[in-house]
């Protein structure tokens, strides 16, 4: 007898916590729901919103810049060794190169 007492007291006071903590986070979510639908909350999200979409902006503009000047220095360093193969001033086994020479 103790036992299914013991076990009908649980089951009550599982229903009945349950039940309590549903109401409470219930009241929880709702509280939030309303601070977050609050005109100045929603201001404040749209500024942000605002400052994050213009730095975004401008970290791809640099980032872009630094590719494009990237790509320029290889493009003219291509160049300049392919204008030195041309005038014969370099080798392509080395042999007229120093910095492959002192490489080793």
């Amino acid at each position: 007898m103790g036992k299914i007492s013991f076990l009908a007291g649980l089951g009550v006071g599982y229903v009945l916590g349950t039940r309590a903590g549903r109401e409470r986070f219930e009241q929880i979510v709702g509280k939030a729901r309303q601070v977050w639908e609050s005109p100045t909350v929603q201001e404040a999200a749209g500024v942000v919103q605002a400052q994050a979409t213009k730095a975004a902006e401008t970290v791809q503009d640099q980032a872009t810049k630094l590719y494009d000047q990237g790509k320029k220095a290889v493009n003219e360093k291509l160049h300049r060794e392919d204008a030195k193969e041309l005038d014969g001033t370099t080798s392509t086994s080395g042999q007229n190169n120093k910095h492959t020479a002192n490489a080793y």
